[in-house]
């Protein structure tokens, strides 16, 4: 039977779970969209008088000089007030059309068979095969089009954003100081010029490249996520994608389901709850029913719109509207696009860039300034106007390194690739860093931790219990267990399956109803004949299920299965093996309480007790309501009690085998994980420590928490003789105790683990000593705590959440975000979507719920938790390799280029090294090396180091700086100078003496030698000067790929970690070196000078001796971590 409800039928009270949804964080998007569904539903519900003028008012605008005037304003001269106006103006006259669309839509107001009719379908069979194929034809596919984007708009980005302005300003100031500056023109300064116009257009081509490519990745990767729903097609239930839906489809949805499309509902259960706040903004969910509520069409409950959530029930509808026709489609075309905010890496990355700017503009205003005031009166003939300006703005252009912020998305984006290689599915590039943060994962139990291959084990009647390899049980017995197991579930088998036995046979539905399922398989292989009049699904707020059924001929009975502390007051009567009744008294309570304690602590059971009511035939209220659903369910929900208890059955399902070591490997690389279930609380502790996520010997309760939060206490307890799980009872709040023995001084509880040393140390502490640093709380225990009290709660190391409800998930998360904790949430279906949003990081698993899966920031597509060490792994990793080439790229691009510059203009030396080799190295030698880094491999101890604080731990700090300037740039500056001064003296004979201070001597006749000689010297010594860069560069690239291991430790040529890409960096930089300094046009124009062959091999010494250098000092802060050089390291 189809059960209809219509818009005058109460909400019964109690009848719905409260969803908490009012916590779930609104994305900025889906504000604009809300913003926008509101003012097109006011507008559809304006009288005619009202809209007539906001016709006549848009009119008046669309005919009116100043629309003109706007229209011809919008290449980009218009200021940003006129523009903010005349886009509201175009929003408000597309809102006003589509809102005349949607006036005239009637979809809502006609009945079932007319909608059934209009659409040409059948509610038997659905659309046939040519139908279908006819109508995507005409409509296309089930998707929002994208808004098509502002290609001159990326143009300007791409050629004027970021650090390619300065570039401008200094390809201007070139050119201008080739003419009319220059007296007479210098031919380099053209050149220059054209070099930096070149550089500007391969960093518009870089970034053009690598936003295509990001765009595309992600794009490849949300694919791999696709959304299906179940549709009725030529008379057969089909799973297919959403994208193929056509109108005149019959779907059925699900609690946990997306909306695919606008849908007319034509059969609703009577619990039915849609959230719509992606469109609407509206936290409360809506009751979805069959007849229309309202005259206008945005606001009427018998529309589910495309993007809205099933929350509970379950519906069938008929598509109205596909892809772009949709309510959310048009809304969607309407909202502006908004730039995406930038990550905490992308800052930090454009504070870098922004800080080395200002230094390099205050560094050039100072040469040109002491230009003006000092040398071109102290030395007059040293340096021309042409000259300062070029020193100058050539420091802007060879100080900053550019690529860093292309260098930060090419870095996210691979990381990306790399965990989708890996089964995992990031929705966004911010995900990716903020993984590297995370110190806390609160993890369902079912179908994360374990198999969810949940199986019936155990089964206790009043008077005995029995496995359900030996079912024990009379007829009676028997048939109420059966009926009870097959006809209050969900799940269903597949009918292909139906050879097998029940335990191979392919079941769909919750991990529970599908153990009950098999298990009266096992009871009864053939189908009862029985009839479902009515469903009430299990929730975690009321903790049952009920389900209303009639035997042919007879009368109507209520089945209940849910949890036992729910359903034991509300029964009176229980079933002996031989299917007699015996009242259910407290002695009975007490048995079966302590069976369910007992199978907890054994075995992990997870207990379910399974009750069923009858009524006399002459008295049965159920009797003659199947065609009223609304007064059935009322009935149904007010028999909750007299209660007869079929069986109490404990279900097992194992963890996956991974899971231990999984939890271990968390553990020691500084993140805590905490089970967070609705499982009863000594099962939670059981399986928890079969996972690892429970090790201590001594499991603390509420009570001890609420007393360590009082008394301040921070000591542990002595270790005990008695056995933890023989205990645990005794010890966990939901049995009424609240144990607190005396403390003692023995050991101490670790609030985090602080380094790997120390949690190594305390781990056998707590082997001895059996330290108190594990928790087992139950639901209702969370009710009232105060702020103190979460701070013990959250001290923990190992926390076990039980019996908790969505509200209380969400409460943990929020608990633990406030204390600065990082964290990560699991979830597989719609209750779980507020914790999911108020973390950090939501993952969902690629078997759990489509809302689910589109609300979660990463998608396991395995299946696998261990999944999550590879993501931890990788958001470690971007962060570690960026760390790797800012260190690679800071000591060339500032320190070892600015000091030629500053040596110049103060120590009065001919300029070691121009402006043009040093773009060379800047934008060609160092690109390949930098991009190497990016997919380097992480090191072997990345996750035995607590997750990074970006509140203390940023990109880059004074220790940073210290390694690339105090250490890497000084062995480099040095170096390069050295062979610049041996250059000459090789030349010419001229010392280093002659050379210092030299200023306008250094010209024609100055110790003998010719300007043309002079100036020969310095270009071959420049180009030695730059070829000994690039080969110390090699050594530092080398250096880089670690931050604490050895070179041996990883190897980069050859082993698991190798990055043999590296090596191809060395060809490429000799191949540049050779080209700009051994071809005679650009010895002419760029006043380069040919290599000595004997330089090309004597910097190779320095740059191994850097190497050893770095070795020496890696091993020392491995050797000696509290040491001063262990202190300082980057």
């Amino acid at each position: 039977m189809e059960i209809q409800v219509a818009e005058t039928q109460p909400l019964p009270a109690g009848g719905l779970p409260v969803t908490f949804t009012q916590y779930t964080q609104q994305s900025r998007t889906n504000l604009q969209l809300a913003a926008e569904f509101r003012t097109l539903s006011i507008q559809l519900s304006e009288g005619d008088e009202r809209r007539s003028q906001r016709l006549r008012n848009v009119q008046s605008f669309l005919q009116s000089p100043r629309w003109r005037e706007l229209f011809n304003e919008i290449i980009p001269l218009r200021s940003a007030y006129q523009q903010r106006w005349t886009d509201e103006q175009q929003l408000s006259v597309a809102l006003t059309k589509i809102a005349e669309q949607l006036r005239s839509t009637t979809h809502h107001t006609e009945t079932v068979n007319e909608t059934y009719v209009k659409f040409n379908t059948s509610p038997t069979l659905g659309l046939e095969a040519k139908a279908v194929k006819r109508r995507v034809e005409r409509d296309g596919p089930n998707v929002i089009t994208a808004r098509p984007r502002l290609v001159y708009l990326r143009l300007v980005s791409w050629f004027f954003g970021g650090f390619n302005r300065f570039l401008w300003i200094s390809m201007i100031v070139f050119w201008l100081c080739w003419q009319p500056i220059g007296n007479p023109p210098q031919t380099g300064n053209l050149a220059l010029a054209v070099v930096i116009l070149f550089v500007i257009c391969l960093q518009a081509l870089f970034s053009a490249w690598q936003e295509w490519i990001t765009s595309r990745a992600l794009t490849s990767i949300t694919s791999m996520l696709p959304a299906e729903c179940t549709v009725l097609r030529d008379g057969q239930l089909q799973k297919i994608a959403g994208v193929q839906l056509v109108p005149g489809d019959i779907v059925t949805l699900r609690a946990g389901d997306r909306v695919p499309a606008d849908m007319r509902l034509v059969s609703v259960s009577l619990d039915l709850l849609l959230d719509r706040s992606v469109l609407t903004g509206e936290t409360n969910p809506t009751i979805g029913t069959v007849n229309y509520t309202n005259e206008n069409y945005l606001v009427t409950r018998n529309i589910a719109m495309m993007g809205a959530n099933i929350t509970q029930g379950q519906c069938t509808g008929v598509v109205v509207a596909t892809g772009d026709r949709t309510v959310l489609g048009r809304v969607t075309q309407l909202t502006l696009r908004k730039k995406a905010a930038r990550t905490i890496l992308q800052i930090e990355v454009h504070r870098l860039v922004n800080g080395l700017t200002t230094v390099s503009l205050v560094v050039g205003a100072i040469f040109i300034l002491l230009w003006a005031v000092w040398l071109r009166t102290s030395y007059p003939g040293f340096m021309s106007v042409s000259d300062a300006l070029a020193n100058g703005f050539g420091v802007l252009v060879t100080f900053v390194p550019g690529s860093l912020p292309i260098s930060l998305t090419l870095a996210l984006t691979a990381i990306a690739k790399r965990m989708q290689r890996h089964n995992v599915l990031i929705k966004n590039l911010t995900t990716v860093e903020t993984l590297g943060t995370v110190n806390v994962i609160c993890c369902e139990k079912t179908g994360t931790l374990t198999q969810r291959n949940m199986a019936v084990t155990h089964i206790a009647y009043a008077d005995c219990e029995c496995q359900v390899a030996r079912l024990m049980g009379g007829p009676v017995a028997a048939a109420r267990l059966y009926e009870t197991a097959a006809l209050c579930n969900d799940a269903f088998f597949d009918p292909e399956t139906a050879h097998l036995l029940p335990a191979e046979r392919t079941v769909s539905g919750d991990a529970t109803d599908c153990a009950l399922l098999r298990l009266a398989a096992e009871i009864r292989p053939s189908p009862t004949d029985a009839v479902k009049l009515l469903t009430i699904p299990f929730n975690l707020r009321r903790r049952y299920m009920l389900t209303v059924c009639k035997q042919p001929g007879g009368s109507p009975f209520v089945l209940i299965k849910g949890a036992p502390e729910t359903l034991f007051r509300l029964c009176t009567q229980a079933q002996t093996a031989d299917g007699t009744l015996v009242p259910f008294d407290a002695s009975l309570r007490t048995r079966m309480e302590n069976t369910q304690a007992r199978w907890a602590e054994e075995s992990g059971c997870r207990a379910l007790l399974l009750c069923r009511r009858e009524f006399l035939p002459e008295n049965n209220p159920l009797a003659g309501l199947e065609d009223n659903p609304a007064q059935m369910y009322t009935v149904a929900t007010q028999s909750l009690s007299d209660l007869c208890i079929v069986g109490l059955v404990g279900m097992v399902d194992p963890p996956r085998t991974e899971i231990p070591s999984v939890v271990d490997t968390f553990r020691g690389a500084g993140i805590r994980v905490f089970m967070v279930t609705g499982d009863y609380a000594p099962t939670a502790a059981f399986v928890a420590r079969q996972c690892h996520i429970i090790t201590g010997s001594i499991i603390d309760t509420i009570g001890d928490a609420l007393d360590r939060a009082e008394h301040n206490i921070t000591k542990a307890k002595p270790a005990s003789d008695e056995k933890p799980l023989s205990r645990l009872a005794s010890r966990i709040s939901i049995f009424g105790s609240n144990a607190n023995p005396q403390m003692d001084d023995l050991c101490k509880c670790r609030s985090a683990p602080a380094s790997l040393a120390l949690a190594r140390e305390e781990s056998l502490a707590e082997t001895a000593v059996g330290c108190r640093h594990s928790l087992v709380v139950s639901g209702p225990d969370l009710e009232g705590l105060r702020a103190d009290h979460w701070d013990a709660i959250c001290s923990y190391e190992e926390i076990v959440f039980a019996r908790i409800r969505p509200d209380q998930k969400l409460q943990i998360v929020e608990e633990l975000t406030s204390r600065s904790n990082f964290v990560a949430v699991t979830g597989d279906d719609v209750n779980d979507l507020p914790a999911m949003r108020a973390a950090h990081v939501g993952v969902a698993m690629g078997n759990g719920s489509e809302v689910a899966k589109e609300a979660a920031d990463m998608v396991l597509l395995d299946n696998n938790f261990s999944s999550i060490i590879t993501a931890i792994e990788c958001g470690r990793l971007v962060f570690a390799n960026l760390k790797k080439v800012i260190i690679y790229l800071l000591p060339m691009t500032n320190l070892s280029e600015i000091v030629p510059s500053m040596f110049n203009v103060v120590l009065g030396l001919p300029i070691p090294l121009s402006t043009f080799l040093m773009l060379v190295i800047n934008t060609i030698t160092d690109v390949w090396a930098s991009t190497m880094l990016i997919h380097e491999e992480p090191e072997h101890d990345i996750l035995l180091h607590p997750p990074r604080d970006p509140q203390k731990e940023s990109l880059v700090d004074v220790k940073f700086f210290v390694q690339a300037y105090g250490f890497i740039g000084v062995i480099e500056t040095v170096t390069g100078h050295f062979m610049f001064f041996l250059s000459i003296y090789w030349q010419s004979g001229i010392g280093p003496s002659s050379i210092f201070l030299a200023f306008n001597r250094w010209s024609d006749g100055y110790l003998g030698f010719s300007k043309a000689q002079l100036a020969g010297f310095v270009s071959v010594a420049g180009s030695v000067h730059f070829m000994t860069l690039v080969i110390m560069q090699w050594g530092n690239m080398f250096a880089a790929r670690t931050r604490t291991l050895s070179i041996v430790q990883q190897n980069p040529l050859w082993g698991p970690r190798c990055n043999p890409l590296l090596l191809v960096a060395i060809p490429i930089s000799v191949a540049v070196a050779l080209f700009v300094n051994e071809i005679p046009w650009f010895n002419e124009v760029f006043l380069t000078g040919r290599i000595p062959v004997e330089f090309f091999f004597l910097p190779i010494p320095f740059a191994f001796l850097l190497i050893a250098a770095e070795e020496a000092r890696k091993y020392v802060v491995r050797r000696y971590p509290s040491s001063v050089v262990a202190r300082m390291a980057w």
